[in-house]
C-alpha cells in the first residue's frame, strides 16, 4: 500500500479509502468485519462514513455504518492511532430528525458519531453537502472549536460547488478559522465535469486533500455491464445514466488496456484516477471480499502517459 499526506494536514492516509455506505445495508455486519479486517491487513488505514449512511434502506435509522466501524475496531483491538476515521454531518438524523449545519445542531451531532465510532476524536469531520439557511461562518466557526477543543482533527466537505467552497475559505482565512482542508467529490472517468471545471484548480492552488466519491461510477466502470448484457444490481437505476455509445467506447478501450496487463477494468479506473496529481485517495466501497481485492490490486497499477492520454480523450 502507498501512503500519502492528506492535503496540508499532517495526516497520512492510504492511497486507497474505504467507503462504508453499504454497511448494514448491502453487507450486514459480519460482511462488514470481514471487510473492514482484509483492508487494513492489506494497509488501508482511511475509512470513510457518514451519520446518515444508511438512513434510506428499510430498517435503518442511519448511525449503522458509524456503529459497525466502531464495534469492528474495538473487538479486533485495532489500535486507535494506526485508523484515520472520517465522518460527515448534515443530513435528516435524530429524534425527532433534524438536519443542517447550525452551530447547535453539529455540537450535537459530533457527540453521536463519537458514541457510535467509540473514539474520542474524529480524523477528518466533513459537512456532507452545503446547508444553505446557515451562514457559513456559524457553520466553521463550530468546526473551529470542535478542533481547538480536540475533537475533530481536520475538518472537510463534500458536495461543494465551486462558489460555496471559495466562500468557505475566504471566510476561514478572514477570520482565522479552520478551514476545509479536504474536497470529496463526485468524480470518475464518466463523471468529470463537476470536479475538473473549477474545483480541480482551486484544490491544487489551496493544497486541499481531494478523495473523491464513486469513482467506479456505482459499478459502471467495472465492467461488468456491456451494451447487450445488463447486470442485476441494487444501483442499477443510478448506473443507467451511463449506457451511452460514447461509454461503451471507452469501457472498449478500459478492457484492452486492462488486458495488456493481466488487469481488471476497475483497476485501471482507479489507476487513472491515482495518477492525477490533485488526488490523494479515492473513496472505494466493497460488498465483499472479492470486490475489495480488485479493487486494491489498482495501487500497483502504473498506466503509461499515452494510455492516460487516451483514456482522457475518450472520456473528456
Amino acid at each position: 500500500m502507498q501512503y500519502r499526506k492528506l492535503g496540508s494536514t499532517d495526516i497520512e492516509v492510504s492511497a486507497l479509502c474505504l467507503g462504508t455506505m453499504q454497511f448494514g445495508w448491502t453487507a450486514d455486519e459480519a460482511q462488514s468485519f470481514e471487510i473492514l479486517s482484509v483492508a487494513y491487513e492489506a494497509g488501508i488505514n482511511f475509512f470513510d462514513t457518514a451519520d446518515i449512511y444508511s438512513r434510506w434502506a428499510d430498517g435503518n435509522e442511519g448511525g449503522v455504518s458509524e456503529r459497525i466501524i466502531g464495534n469492528w475496531w474495538k473487538q479486533a483491538q485495532i489500535p486507535r492511532e494506526s485508523l484515520v476515521i472520517a465522518t460527515k454531518v448534515r443530513g435528516r438524523m435524530g429524534n425527532p430528525p433534524t438536519e443542517g449545519l447550525s452551530r447547535k445542531r453539529i455540537l450535537e451531532m459530533v457527540e453521536n458519531s463519537l458514541r457510535r465510532l467509540q473514539v474520542d476524536y474524529i480524523d477528518l469531520y466533513q459537512a456532507h453537502w452545503a446547508d444553505e439557511n446557515i451562514d457559513i461562518e456559524e457553520t466553521l466557526r463550530a468546526f473551529d472549536d470542535l478542533v481547538k477543543t480536540g475533537k475533530v482533527r481536520a475538518i472537510g466537505c463534500s458536495n461543494y460547488s465551486e462558489a460555496q467552497l471559495s466562500e468557505a475559505l475566504e471566510v476561514s482565512e478572514k477570520f482565522g478559522l479552520v478551514r476545509y482542508e479536504t474536497l470529496q467529490p463526485h468524480y470518475s472517468l464518466v463523471h468529470r465535469d463537476e470536479y475538473e471545471r473549477e474545483l480541480a484548480e482551486i484544490c491544487l492552488e489551496k493544497k486541499m486533500g481531494v478523495i473523491p466519491y464513486s469513482p467506479l461510477a456505482a459499478g459502471f466502470l467495472t465492467g461488468k455491464y456491456s451494451r447487450d448484457v445488463k447486470a442485476d444490481s441494487v444501483r442499477l437505476g443510478s448506473v443507467e445514466q451511463y449506457f451511452t455509445e460514447r461509454n461503451w467506447h471507452l469501457l472498449d478501450e478500459m478492457r484492452k488496456i486492462a488486458s495488456k496487463y493481466g488487469a481488471t477494468v476497475a483497476q485501471v479506473a482507479l489507476a487513472w484516477q491515482l495518477g492525477k496529481e490533485s488526488i490523494s485517495a479515492p473513496i472505494i466501497g466493497a460488498n465483499s471480499v472479492l470486490q475489495l481485492e480488485d479493487s486494491l490490486g489498482a495501487v500497483d497499477l502504473l498506466l503509461m502517459d499515452d494510455e492516460k492520454e487516451t483514456l482522457d480523450q475518450l472520456s473528456a
